[in-house]
């Protein structure tokens, strides 16, 4: 099934719905970018990471990657060894495990939904946003490489 719709500047654009038991073996899954805003009140961001959590599978992962170059152009005073720490504890957490200290006892869903809430530092969740997938691994590794590198 499609929708056809029609943007405001005429462009026709055809939007696929899947409904529950179309996906074929595809599961729903969710995503957030991990976006370091290095000066909050200037609003400046680099995307340096991805979480995905996929419920069906229970995965919840995390892979992130931080360009130095970038995230200094827009404060040279950066703290990226700090940046560079807080991005690794979300790996962690997401791995679970005892590294992932506390959270180790939550499910893969309560882990995700802790990472993605709105917060004001400088390592901050993206909007959510949903996908289908067979492999929610694979998948962070592709968004990696489409939203971040």
């Amino acid at each position: 099934m499609s929708e056809r719709h029609i943007h405001m500047a005429g462009h026709v654009t055809e939007r696929h719905i899947t409904r529950a038991g179309q996906g074929g073996d595809r599961d729903v899954f969710e995503y957030a970018l991990l976006r370091v805003v290095p000066r909050v009140e200037r609003g400046e961001c680099i995307n340096a990471g991805v979480v995905v959590y996929c419920r069906a599978q229970g995965y919840v992962g995390a892979r992130t990657h931080l360009d130095e170059a970038r995230l200094l152009a827009l404060d040279p005073e950066a703290d990226v060894s700090g940046v560079r720490a807080a991005l690794a504890a979300i790996e962690r957490h997401c791995a679970g495990g005892e590294e992932a200290g506390q959270a180790a006892r939550d499910d893969a869903g309560r882990r995700y939904r802790w990472l993605i809430a709105p917060r004001s530092t400088i390592v901050q969740p993206g909007p959510v946003h949903t996908g289908l997938t067979t492999d929610p691994a694979a998948e962070t590794e592709r968004l990696l490489d489409l939203l971040v590198r």
